[in-house]
């Protein structure tokens, strides 16, 4: 067996999220453009005669009071399905803030999925693989894709993206957590309906006037629930050359789109509020 794996996690990006109606069973139905950033959580593992997660990184003491986190669930989950001993010893370097709507926990079971696979030699078939990601949570599935998607139903549903243009992005997280639970329990208001999107976009201006046009249908109950969301989507629309600022997920981290990393990095060097996460780079393009 190979001595040691590693797997990234990287930051999920909903560039829309639209809540277009609610299930029998309480389940919320979404339709959302996600994409993923070049920055995330890295998981590695070797062989072990029992199942350990030891968590570092700057984010680290955020799981600390987590006895069971998605990562051991995803472990344990994928040795059952394959009937194998659950065995590794896994660390977690957690580079992204906890319950920031950047889907860290799902990035990271998936992870887990896909680097458990290769330690133990597995060959689950994707539906397998698409099976235990849904059962674990709404954003694992696209997080086990790992490349941009439309997602649809309650997180299973997933199609081809529109063809996404070079692009610079800021992540500004202003230091507070927020519950994804909390914040669907606490949203009102009407149902949005599914846009028509293109196949893609000639370039960053034009995909970002696009999505002006959407919305996360989210944000403004996180606002309510954590006002210092809109400072950080101030700071951001704010900043010169960004063409679109907005919430991802549940919150409370959000998005500004630039024209390329470089305008970026500017907008990042020039923000005063050292007491916020931030950081500039490009979303992923495959």
């Amino acid at each position: 067996m190979p001595d040691r794996l590693s797997e990234a996690a990287p930051a999920k990006i909903n560039l829309y999220l639209h809540v277009t109606g609610r299930r029998d069973d309480g389940y919320h139905l979404l339709d959302s453009l996600v994409a993923f950033a070049e920055i995330g959580d890295v998981l590695s593992a070797e062989p072990a005669d029992t199942l350990s997660l030891r968590v570092a990184g700057p984010f680290a003491a955020g799981l600390a009071a987590e006895a069971d986190n998605l990562v051991l669930r995803a472990a344990r989950a994928l040795a059952a399905e394959a009937g194998v001993t659950a065995a590794a010893h896994l660390v977690l370097e957690k580079n992204l803030p906890v319950a920031s709507g950047l889907g860290g926990g799902s990035a990271d079971a998936a992870a887990t999925l896909r680097l458990l696979s290769r330690l133990w030699r597995l060959a689950p078939d994707p539906e397998t693989l698409a099976r235990l990601a849904a059962r674990l949570g709404a954003d694992v599935p696209v997080c086990l894709a790992g490349h941009a998607a439309r997602m649809g139903g309650i997180g299973e549903r997933l199609e081809h993206a529109p063809e996404l243009p070079p692009c610079g992005i800021v992540l500004i997280n202003p230091g507070v957590a927020l519950a994804t639970a909390d914040v669907f329990r606490a949203r009102r208001g009407a149902w949005s309906a599914p846009p028509v999107l293109p196949a893609g976009w000639a370039d960053v201006a034009a995909m970002a006037a696009d999505l002006a046009r959407l919305c996360n249908d989210l944000e403004s109950t996180a606002v309510s629930l954590q006002p210092a969301i809109a400072d950080a989507l101030a700071t951001l629309a704010e900043a010169p050359g960004c063409l679109l600022a907005r919430m991802s997920g549940s919150g409370a981290t959000c998005f500004g789109l630039f024209a390329d990393v470089g305008a970026a990095e500017h907008m990042v060097s020039h923000t005063r509020r050292t007491d916020w996460w931030n950081w500039a780079g490009s979303l992923r393009r495959s």
